[in-house]
């Protein structure tokens, strides 16, 4: 949900045509992952499509009227920290979307979870 979070606020502030969005949903309704369409601004691997995570970080540049932009995606998953390490070192700010499903909240803030070791490396 990460990536589709993000590619779907890069296409809310303009910074992806709606027909780009439109070909990404088409090629991914062809895998069966009509859902991803918005994970696929910013997840460009064939591995990364496959198999529906973020393995390497994903840079997105745009612009508002009063800003420039330059998202960072990273990965989420635990075999791929130096990954989200790697994008995390080179970010302004950040944002951690946290998992909120039964148990998931419970688990990513649980001692060895990952989002207690994202939010602790984005903080340092």
């Amino acid at each position: 949900g990460k990536s589709t979070t993000t590619g779907h606020l890069i296409y809310q502030c303009g910074g992806i045509d709606k027909r780009t969005i439109e070909k990404f949903e088409k090629e991914a309704a062809e895998l069966g992952k009509g859902s991803f369409k918005y994970a696929w601004v910013l997840d460009k691997l064939k591995a990364e499509r496959e198999r529906g995570i973020t393995i390497d970080i994903a840079l997105w540049k745009f612009e508002t009227p009063r800003y420039y932009v330059t998202v960072i995606d990273a990965p989420g998953h635990r075999d791929f920290i130096k990954n989200m390490i790697t994008g995390t070192s080179q970010a302004d700010c950040a944002i951690l979307i946290i998992a909120a499903g039964t148990g998931e909240f419970e688990a990513g803030i649980s001692k060895d979870g990952q989002t207690r070791e994202h939010a602790l490396l984005a903080y340092t």
